[in-house]
């Protein structure tokens, strides 16, 4: 069979050309460590990497929705346990407001006391988070969730909770509206304690207003009993939801982990295969280009 002189240069030159783009590729794995540099060189991987690193993207973002969501927690938590404290307290002063052996100036220095509490109170229920909004007033938070009013307090906000979604199944409350705090179960603790005050300060002369102060009293003391327990009920809600994120933050984790287990499997590349098959792939280069060169010096007249 004869073979022209064009049809061997271009053998010669285009497996030369394949050898040259083999060194390119395996140069540019070296240097970027990857093992495909473009998604042409393994498009199954390429679509698999991607897959893998929106969800490792998306598993970050939850984990910096938790991180929000934690904070809101944690302010909340302090919140209602500073707002427990000062009801425990109030709670005992009342119980010891039904002493008989207290004169009517007792009883008075006692609603003084109490009536701090309230104003106390009234403050903690305006308190605001670390981003200047009112915790206690729903989606109404640019305005105090409380009042101050001759009864009490009146509630301006709403009934809306914020929602935060913490994980791809998992939408998390991570507010709590002030009328379930203050104002839930029948008992209004702003009204309990203005009734107390108002009860402490009227000195008892005779037997009705004797009675009317032991009514009331114990009807304090059984409206701060469930008030207490709301706020106690508000405290369990908010520390579940704090053990449930830190349960979500190590699950997350252990995905980010596994991501990038996944990615490093996919496209890190093996240094000593590659730096064995560039080295290779030179030598080889390196014979073609020598047999080219003695190929095509070959001629008839050569041999005559």
């Amino acid at each position: 069979m004869r073979i022209s002189t064009n049809t061997i240069y271009q053998s010669g030159i285009s497996k030369i050309t394949n050898l040259q783009a083999d060194q390119t590729r395996l140069q540019g794995q070296i240097s970027t460590g990857k093992r495909f540099v473009t998604p042409a060189d393994d498009p199954v991987a390429a679509a698999r990497v991607l897959e893998v690193s929106h969800n490792k993207e998306l598993n970050n973002s939850y984990a910096d929705v938790r991180k929000t969501a934690q904070t809101n927690l944690e302010t909340l938590e302090s919140s209602l346990g500073n707002i427990t404290n000062l009801l425990v307290s109030a709670q005992s002063t009342l119980v010891a407001a039904g002493n008989g052996a207290y004169s009517n100036a007792e009883r008075s220095n006692l609603g003084k006391e109490l009536k701090n509490s309230l104003d106390a109170l009234l403050g903690m229920a305006n308190a605001k988070d670390a981003y200047g909004n009112y915790m206690y007033a729903g989606f109404k938070s640019d305005a105090p969730a409380f009042v101050a009013n001759a009864t009490g307090a009146s509630y301006s906000g709403d009934s809306n909770v914020q929602l935060l979604q913490v994980d791809s199944q998992r939408q998390m409350e991570v507010s709590v509206p002030g009328d379930s705090v203050f104002q839930a179960g029948g008992a209004d603790v702003f009204a309990t304690l203005t009734n107390i005050v108002n009860l402490l300060n009227t000195p008892i002369t005779d037997a009705t207003t004797q009675a009317a102060f032991t009514s009331g009293l114990a009807t304090a003391i059984d409206g701060m009993k469930t008030s207490v327990d709301n706020v106690l009920n508000a405290r369990a809600s908010v520390g579940a939801k704090l053990n449930e994120l830190d349960s979500l933050n190590l699950a997350g984790q252990d995905r980010d982990l596994q991501y990038d287990k996944a990615l490093s499997n996919l496209q890190d590349l093996d240094y000593a295969a590659a730096v064995s098959d560039l080295s290779k792939n030179q030598t080889i280069m390196d014979a073609a280009q020598k047999s080219f060169v003695a190929t095509t010096k070959l001629s008839l007249f050569n041999f005559i």
